[in-house]
């Protein structure tokens, strides 16, 4: 059938009009006729002759008839063929060569061959392609027993035996090849190898006259027949892809256009193709072809119509009239898969216009009913269609096996939309090879290989790689067993023979010039081997054995073979990537599918599933997959598979059926198992860049997959066990493998940490399930020991290999080598690995061109693979059976992958993105902090605990920033360990020292190295700072502790003296819970011991608006508890936590009206079993809240019943104007849960009960000014007039039925002696009174006498501390200690008050005085107006400006310093309301560790350590971590046992001038020397110091560079500047203006210009060239080697790019900057046109000098319009003044600018306008504070506009707006596409943030 087809040919009517109107005015009228030519055969008696109209050629007689093509004339010509035909032998007579140029397809092959037919002339083939070379056209050596003989190759043998040689793609062959014929073409004369001369026909035959034929042919002289021709057929070159033709070889050709067939003739043909078809639909076909063939639709760029395949398209249509032609036509031409948008329209308006569309209309269902073998031809089976309504039944080729019904596999579950696939497939199958197009992992193998088994066919799957070779597809050398060379012939050869179904898997991959060698396979079935073998269709194989009368035997002696008639080749393809270039070096794919391969298949889409049949799928394949969790993941990929966004596109190609699969195989295992983690597998989430990240987590939020953490996961054990033989990690066990190579088993130091453990786990449970592994991860996270201690644990022994980026195919499988002239080849790991059942581990499996490790895809899919020396790996050890040269498979064969994360800095190949699928993915990361703690622990027993935890902390916080891009380099885990390795071994050695190990690579790039730096000063580790920088306060001596008196508790049975005090007890109100929202924030805590040792320990800030004021601390265990009162706000903290937690409270308290009511509030944090909740108190309102920090949950407990008058009476406690007396709250027992009410002046005492709801209130007979809790039982009062003590006593428990009474007791205070007139004791207002006693060893030291009593310390405004001693328990007199202060606080002015002086007419209302009893101190905050700032500072010395100073009493040393806190950065303007608060800027508590911790005024929180005991251990700690810097030099002394040991020691002699002597053994009072007595020798017996200096710099000088040198540096500096500002005449003032915004991106521009360069240096990383004559041996090549060819190396070189492949185009990028008057309006309130300037500022630095790469401008949107250019495109700014006027630009637009916003409008028209220019990639950003609810834009609008363009990328960053308006839209955008930038400092990060995960992936 195919004979006819092929053999009509072609020629159009648009060819022969474009000729008439050249040729016409050169011929003129009637120099154009068309005259019809015939072709007869005439037999006259001197032979036989052709004519072609009126030219006549003699026939010859073949010397080898069976060289001479049959079966290519077709029964009637056309007329356009015999045109060709006799131009052709025009050219023969004449003895020209001729050149058939013309469209690609099988035509001009055809011409060729008919002519040669019709003239009985033997044809030497050629197919050219990229690897042929020299030798395949000349002369080949091949070694027959021993020696290296020459052997001719086709030219040479086509001259000297008078043939023709055909020469096919000449625009395929490297540009240097041809050349090699070019004398042999015009003089037909050509020198060879082996020194034999070939000389033409003429030349040699005048020579013969004079010389005889001996002689000749001892000068090697050969005769080039005068029959010789040269056939070259090739494609024009521009039009299609190729190398244009060499000049001088091109002169050498007669050219002739060979057209497609005119319309006319090419109608005819398919008439008689399809005669069941109505004429009219085959003309419409053929308008449409000729339509789409035209010059108009190339310019559209539209690659050309495959008109020779309308034939095989009619047969099929014969068949099934019922077809759409629109489908038919997406078979022939594929243009949804190969054409973009403009071009699909345009192909469907020529569609429409002929009335083609008619694909809208219902697909009639198709389906294969039956498949049976056909009697009557051999290799057919017929097969049955069921479509619509009708069964049809036709015949298709078929395998040698027996078919298969359909539908009967196991393992495949049908679906409709595969049935109707296979169905279609086997329509094209009736008369052409197929191609599948379809995604990876959507089940093309899975297809192919089902196609196959229901037509009986075994599959031959040939996996194709980029590099391959010609020869890698059809025959490969070998050396036989002697020695001699041989071909072998390929997989794709024997197929062909044997009538297999070829598998091409991955034609997208390999290039177009080698896949030419098939296309006369494919269209013919012919083909030429390198051995001279020859491939006959089976048709003409048969008649060529008729005509000739040969048998089997004897043709197979000839090297000619048929091709079995039911051969048939499969390819698969993944679909071509439309708009990219073609050329292969775009990782995202290629436009692989152009007008050559169109011809030679019939294409195919494998659509992915539709949802239903999917879920069917994985239900019939995994039956026990949980039922809901197959729907959710199935939602999520469709949602994403649907979406238009290439982001979502690409996390859907994770998410492959393949994948699915797996996961639900995993799920049926496991059911328990969240799916939001496969799915993060698959994805290998932790690696995306962090806008896919975003993307996917929105995704899974939106199809409702929270990600459940196990609940037990915390306290699950993850350890692994090894009971009788079974292995246990975490819940997951398997049986250990008992191997037969014990050494081959890995055995590692590994330290069990739980993260590790988790993958483990999760490895052991892909591992069970039979999955092959990829480990993805940083580099030193533990891959590698993870795998080995993973395979230890498995017992499993391991193959390992490592890739590099010159790994080939070849050595990942063989390495061949040469024994004794014999080639033999040693198996690689991967080979042994696979025979003997070991686990293979490839390591750097990225480093490897991904097209190298694809080879591994059949052999993880299929379990197939071939090897370089023809074995082939099989994985079914039943088809092994009875076949030569296979391995099979053992079954315990397994891969472990492990592969550098994708993208920058590692910029490897991306193995994940082009294998992924066929692994299950783990990503491994760095330990979590724990986890990390408890190895490094194993690995540094010794080191201090502390110092760990700074490691793992400062290391954490690095690793984050390398993931959000702040720092290029992922420091890992390794790192960490080598550091404590070192501390382990030298413990002297400072911490600060060893981290320089990690970071002196860092120590050259300032940006990275400040980043650095902080980031370690941060958690602590004193980089670069000195032993001797320490900062401690000065301690001044106190006076002495005296004995001033005695208190005494009156307890006499006097009445009047006992006063009794009822109280009564009531439950309590509660009112609410109001839910109000729990706000998290950072915190970011640094380590204030960075540079200098100090008593501040740690500082941070309180994220609080600058109006507010803070008026409460205090603290419980390790939390802090922080309020503030305008508005009211509550603050926790841990003491070392990440975490600020912050409830607002403004709507609790009413707002306060005009500043007059100023709310006062107090917090106490609860005990157990309430931790974590507190109780706030308002003092004027007297307002009790309950508040528990976790849940946000606010109650008010309302106290007293009588207080329930509601707000009229509240009104006038803040009308009237007196201050009214306040509510205080006592919370010493807070965490006892009891709290202590009373009101100044009052006279009653509330007790609150917060556990039991109870109030109990107790009346006194006095009026109260103050109360102070000594004991729970036991409470001082002080009366408010007198200031009189009583000390109240209460029973301890209060039941409600027995209303205990308290008893009160007047306190009498008596001084030492009353004699000298002082009659009665000062009286002493306590200022605090610790409720807790001295310990005893504490209270000894305080007053120098060994003492055991109940104590309480206290502290007034007179002196430094008071201790009394038996108070309150004792009855007895209480003696009194006190150290008096030289001048009373309270009479010191308060200084530094302008504006403080009048108001201080209250007492603040926070004393700041606290005791620290486990110190023995008492430490209060001063301002610094009354701190003795003269004895602490010297004379010449300013005291630094600070907001208070922490006076430190130590009553262990009897000291005291003052402690200087620094100012506070920003400070409330209600200056009256702070001085009602505290007098100093600060407010202190107790810490629960031991020191105090301060809040200044700005809300900057600072931790203090005071005692002395824990300063010390500190320092010394510190110290230890800067290590011995002690500035003693080095020395390096070599121990010798020689004659010049150590003699006895002496003192040496003595210099009577005292010249300094420095060694020599000697002179005494030297320095460095051996035996005498000076400094610094060996040996000598004591040190003698002459008086000389002892050389020896501090390691500080010697590190410090001379002043004079530095200033010289810095003017040079200085001076550069100015230099430069004078040329782009800026003056300094601007240079500074424009410092601020650069300074402020300077970071950013730095790590964005870094991956530019790098991904640069990436680009133009270097190919190997192959066919070198230098370089490095190639494996493939050795054979040739052996035979003493010269090209057999290869080396690394540019690539040129190939001819033809379009231009790279630059990356397109606008940013959208908001210049609107807002941003000028709020800018101060958050700094955001600051920081929109500072985003400009850093594209326009980031991009400078990669204006080839990028094409950048910068528009802005205000209410004046959306497109107000800032920088064009062409005019980019090239200097920092430039740059500066495009920020001034901006800032002065939207400071005049009219009121509007045009976000939208702006959004739209730059998409638009985007997307109409060339460019490589397209990108909007758009900067943008709309608030689109107040311009009433739907969110909605605003998404669809952003993604209105698949083209264009288009990203928003809203700069922050009210409230959580910014959460809500960024819910409603689509994810990974805006981002709110609540903190205006984050816009230049995540605008670098977009680059680098967009842009900069695939540059």
């Amino acid at each position: 059938m195919q004979s006819q087809i092929l053999c009509r040919g072609t020629a159009a009517t648009v060819a022969a009009r474009r000729m008439r109107n050249i040729l016409g005015a050169v011929l003129g009228r009637d120099g154009w006729m068309w005259r019809s030519h015939e072709v007869k055969l005439l037999n006259t008696s001197s032979g036989d002759t052709v004519k072609i109209g009126d030219i006549a050629y003699k026939l010859k007689t073949p010397q080898n008839p069976e060289l001479v093509p049959v079966k290519h004339i077709s029964d009637s010509l056309p007329q356009t063929v015999a045109q060709h035909l006799r131009w052709i032998m025009q050219k023969d007579l004449l003895g020209q060569d001729v050149f058939l140029i013309g469209p690609p397809g099988p035509l001009r092959r055809s011409i060729a061959m008919q002519y040669l037919e019709l003239t009985k002339r033997e044809v030497e083939y050629v197919a050219l392609s990229r690897d042929t070379t020299e030798t395949d056209l000349k002369q080949r050596r091949e070694i027959r027993s021993g020696t290296a003989f020459y052997i001719d190759q086709c030219a040479v043998r086509a001259a000297t035996q008078g043939r023709v040689l055909v020469l096919e793609g000449l625009e395929k062959a490297e540009r240097n090849v041809l050349p090699v014929l070019n004398n042999l073409l015009e003089n037909r004369e050509m020198q060879l190898e082996d020194g034999r001369f070939l000389m033409s026909a003429e030349r040699y035959d005048k020579l013969l006259q004079e010389h005889t034929k001996e002689e000749l042919d001892s000068w090697k002289i050969i005769r080039v027949s005068e029959d010789f021709r040269v056939i070259a057929l090739g494609l024009p070159v521009p039009k299609y892809k190729g190398n244009p033709l060499d000049p001088p070889l091109r002169s050498r050709f007669q050219a002739r256009d060979i057209y497609y067939l005119p319309f006319k003739d090419q109608l005819e043909l398919l008439y008689t193709a399809g005669p069941n078809i109505a004429a009219e639909r085959v003309s419409q076909l053929l308008s449409l072809a000729t339509t789409l063939c035209s010059q108009e639709s190339s310019n559209l760029g539209l690659p050309d119509f495959p008109v020779d395949n309308l034939l095989s398209a009619l047969y099929v249509l014969n068949v099934f009239p019922m077809l759409s032609s629109q489908k038919l036509i997406q078979r022939l031409y594929p243009y949804n898969s190969i054409l973009g948008k403009d071009g699909r329209s345009a192909v469907e308006g020529v569609l429409s216009r002929f009335e083609l569309l008619d694909g809208r209309r219902e697909l009639a269902p198709t389906a294969i009913l039956s498949v049976s073998k056909t009697n009557d031809v051999e290799g057919h089976a017929d097969v049955t269609l069921h479509i619509a309504t009708k069964d049809i039944t036709f015949q298709v080729p078929a395998g040698t096996k027996e078919a298969r019904p359909p539908n009967s596999s196991p393992t495949f579950i049908s679906t409709p939309s595969h049935s109707q696939l296979m169905a279609e497939m086997m329509q094209s199958h009736m008369v052409k090879d197929i191609c599948l197009i379809g995604a990876k992992g959507c089940g093309k193998s899975v297809i192919a290989r089902e196609f196959a088994e229901m037509l009986g066919y075994s599959i031959e799957p040939v996996m194709l790689y980029q590099d391959m070779t010609a020869r890698d597809l059809l025959q490969q050398r070998y050396t036989l067993p002697n020695g001699d060379t041989a071909w072998r012939p390929s997989p794709l050869v024997t197929a062909a023979i044997e009538g297999k179904l070829l598998l091409l898997d991955g034609i997208h991959r390999v290039n177009l010039g080698t896949l030419a060698v098939l296309s006369r396979l494919l269209h013919d079935r012919e083909l030429d081997l390198y051995d001279g073998t020859r491939l006959l269709r089976w048709d003409r194989y048969q008649t060529l054995k008729e005509q000739l009368q040969l048998s089997d035997e004897q043709l197979q002696e000839r090297s000619i073979f048929p091709i079995h008639p039911s051969f048939r080749v499969l390819a698969l393809a993944e679909p071509p990537v439309v708009g990219a270039s073609t050329s292969s070096s775009n990782s995202r794919g290629q436009q692989w599918l152009g007008p050559e391969l169109l011809t030679m298949f019939l294409y195919h889409s494998v659509t992915p599933l539709a949802r239903a049949e999917e879920i069917g799928l994985i239900q019939g394949l995994t039956p026990n997959v949980p039922k809901d969790a197959a729907e959710q993941l199935l939602n999520l990929t469709h949602s994403l598979r649907k979406t238009n966004d290439p982001t979502a596109q690409s996390l859907a190609s994770s998410l492959s059926t393949r994948q699915l699969l797996r996961i639900c195989r995993r799920l049926s295992q496991y059911p328990e198992e969240s799916i939001a983690h496969a799915v993060n597998k698959a994805c290998l989430s932790r690696f995306l860049p962090s806008l896919a990240r975003a993307s996917l987590q929105k995704s899974l939020g939106n199809c409702n997959i929270q990600d459940t953490p196990d609940p037990a996961e915390h306290t699950r054990d993850y350890s692994c066990t090894v009971k009788n033989g079974v292995l246990t990690i975490g819940n997951v066990s398997s049986a250990i493998y008992n191997p037969n190579q014990k050494m081959k088993v890995p055995d590692v130091l590994f330290y069990d940490n739980p993260q590790h453990m988790m993958v483990m786990e999760d490895m052991l449970k892909d591992f069970l399930l039979g999955e092959h592994l990829l480990l993805v991860g940083n580099q030193g996270v533990g891959k590698n020991k993870i795998v080995d201690r993973f395979l230890h644990l498995l017992n499993r022994p391991r193959e390992y290999l490592q890739l590099h980026r010159d790994t080939t195919v070849q050595s990942l499988t063989l390495q061949p080598s040469v024994r004794d002239g014999v080639i033999m080849y040693e198996d690689s790991p991967l080979v042994k690995a696979v025979k003997m059942g070991h686990i293979l581990v490839i390591d750097e499996a990225d480093k490897a061109p991904t097209n190298v490790t694809c080879i591994l895809k059949t052999l993880v899919e299929s379990g197939e693979m071939i090897l370089a020396d023809g074995r082939r790996i099989i994985s079914d050890p039943l088809e092994a059976n009875g076949r030569p040269n296979t391995i099979v498979m053992h079954p315990d064969f397994r891969m472990l992958v492990l592969a550098n994360r994708p993208g920058f800095p590692f910029l490897g190949n991306d193995f994940f993105g082009a294998l992924g699928d066929i692994f299950s993915c783990h990503a491994v990361d760095n330990p979590k902090p724990q986890a990390e703690l408890a190895m490094l622990k194993q690995y540094g027993p010794d080191v201090p605990d502390a110092t760990l935890q700074k490691l793992v902390a400062a290391f954490g916080e690095l690793r984050s920033m390398a993931d959000q891009g702040t720092i290029t380099y992922p420091y890992s885990t390794r790192e960490v360990v080598n550091i404590v390795k070192h501390l382990q071994k030298f413990p002297d050695e400072g911490l600060a020292n060893v981290v320089r190990n990690v970071f002196d690579f860092d120590s050259y790039n300032k940006d990275m190295r400040e980043v650095l730096i902080e980031a370690l000063h941060k958690h602590g580790i004193p980089i670069g700072a000195k032993p001797s920088s320490v900062t401690l306060a000065k301690e001044l001596p106190l006076p002495d502790v005296k004995m001033t008196g005695y208190w005494t508790i009156n307890q006499g049975g006097n009445a009047r003296r006992k006063l009794l005090s009822p109280t009564e007890t009531h439950p309590i109100d509660i009112k609410g819970p109001v839910f109000l929202r729990v706000q998290s924030y950072p915190c970011n805590r640094q380590e204030s011991r960075a540079l200098s040792f100090s008593e501040e320990k740690a500082h941070w800030q309180l994220p609080m608006n600058e109006v507010n004021i803070i008026c409460d601390v205090t603290t419980k265990d390790d939390v802090l508890y922080v309020a503030t009162c305008n508005p009211v706000c509550l603050y926790s903290m841990k003491e070392r936590g990440e975490a600020i937690q912050c409830i607002e409270l403004y709507d609790v308290f009413p707002r306060t009206i005009s500043g007059v009511w100023q709310p006062f509030v107090t917090i106490a944090p609860l005990g157990s079993p309430l931790d974590g909740q507190v109780v706030l108190h308002e003092e004027q309102s007297n307002t009790v809240l309950h508040v528990d920090m976790v849940t946000g949950a606010v109650r008010r407990l309302v106290l007293s019943q009588d207080s329930s008058q509601p707000s009229t009476s509240a009104s006038n406690w803040w009308s009237s104007k007196e201050q009214q007396a306040g509510h205080k709250m006592c919370r010493d027992f807070a965490h006892k849960n009891w709290l202590l009410f009373y009101k100044e002046d009052g006279n009653q005492l509330l007790v609150l009960d917060v556990l039991e709801g109870r109030v109990h209130s107790i009346s006194l007979p006095i009026n109260l000014k103050s109360v102070f809790l000594v004991a729970e039982d036991r409470w001082l009062l002080l009366e408010s007039n007198t200031n009189k003590k009583f000390l109240l006593t209460k029973p301890m428990h209060m039941a409600a039925e027995d209303s205990g009474v308290c008893q009160l007791h007047s306190i009498s205070e008596d001084p030492v002696s009353s004699g000298h007139g002082a009659s009665s004791a000062e009286v002493f207002v306590p200022q605090m009174l610790s409720c807790d006693q001295l310990p005893n060893e504490n209270l000894s030291a305080a007053l120098d006498q060994k003492i055991v009593s109940p104590n309480r310390m206290m502290a007034d405004s007179s002196s430094f501390a008071q201790v009394v001693v038996g108070f309150p328990d004792l009855m007895s007199p209480n003696e009194v200690y006190r150290i008096k202060r030289p001048v009373d606080l309270s009479v010191m002015k308060s200084g530094e008050t302008f504006f403080r002086s009048g108001i201080r007419s209250t007492t603040p209302k926070q004393e700041n005085c606290v005791s620290l009893l486990s110190a023995n101190q008492v430490v209060r905050a001063l301002p610094p107006n009354k701190v003795p700032l003269k004895e602490i500072y010297p004379k010449d010395v300013t005291p630094p400006m600070t907001a208070a100073y922490l006076e430190v009493t130590d009553l262990n040393s009897k000291k005291v310093k003052y402690v200087p806190v620094p100012r506070s950065m920003s400070m409330s303007p209600y200056t009256s309301w702070l001085s009602k608060i505290s007098e100093s800027d600060v407010l202190m508590a107790p810490l629960g560790s031991g020191g105090v911790v301060t809040v200044d005024m700005g809300g900057y929180v600072r931790l203090w350590e005071t005692g002395l005991d824990t300063l010390q251990r500190s320092l010394m700690e510190w110290r230890n971590m800067i290590g011995s810097g002690d500035g003693r030099p080095i020395q390096i002394t070599i121990q010798r046992d020689s004659g010049l040991d150590v003699t006895a020691p002496k003192h040496g002699k003595i210099d009577p001038d005292n010249t300094p002597h420095v060694g020599g053994n000697q002179w005494a009072g030297g320095t460095g020397g051996r035996d005498t007595a000076g400094l610094g020798g060996k040996g000598g017996p004591y040190r003698l110091d002459a008086g000389h200096k002892v050389h020896q710099i501090s390691q500080a000088e010697k590190d410090a560079v001379p002043e004079e040198i530095r200033r010289a540096a810095r003017e040079m500096g200085e001076k550069a500047f100015k230099e430069r500002l004078r040329e782009i005449d800026m003056s300094e003032y601007d240079a500074a203006t424009y410092e601020r915004f650069s300074n402020a991106v300077r970071r950013q521009v730095q790590s964005l210009r870094i991956i530019l360069d790098s991904l640069q240096a990436k680009g133009k990383e270097r190919q190997w060239l192959k066919n070198q004559a230098l370089g490095e041996l190639d494996d493939a090549k050795i054979i040739d080697g052996l035979t003493g060819e010269k090209a057999i190396y290869k080396r690394r070189g540019e690539l040129d790019p190939e001819l033809g492949s379009p231009q790279q185009k630059p990356k397109r990028l606008r940013v959208l900057a908001d210049v609107s008057g807002s941003m000028y309006r709020f800018n101060g309130v958050d700094g955001r046109l600051e920081r929109s300037m500072e985003a400009v500022c850093m594209v326009m630095e980031a991009l400078e000098n990669y204006e080839h790469k990028f094409k950048y401008d910068i528009m802005g949107h205000s209410g004046d319009g959306y497109d107000i250019e800032l920088v064009r495109v062409d005019k980019v700014p090239k200097n920092n003044k430039q740059r500066l006027k495009v920020l001034k630009n901006m800032h002065a637009h939207s400071q005049f600018c009219m009121s509007g916003d045009y976000t939208l409008e702006g959004t739209e028209a730059s998409i638009k306008e985007l997307a109409r220019e060339e460019a490589d990639e397209h990108f909007v950003v758009v900067l943008s504070d709309a608030n689109l609810e107040r311009y009433g834009i739907r969110p909605e609008r605003f998404a669809s506009a952003l993604t209105s363009d698949p083209q264009v990328n288009a990203f928003a960053i809203f700069i922050g707006s009210l409230g959580d308006q910014a959460e809500r839209l960024q819910k409603t955008l689509p994810a990974g596409r805006s981002f709110v930038a609540m903190d205006t400092k984050q816009i230049p990060q995540i605008l670098q943030q977009i680059f680098t995960s967009t842009m900069l992936s695939s540059a």
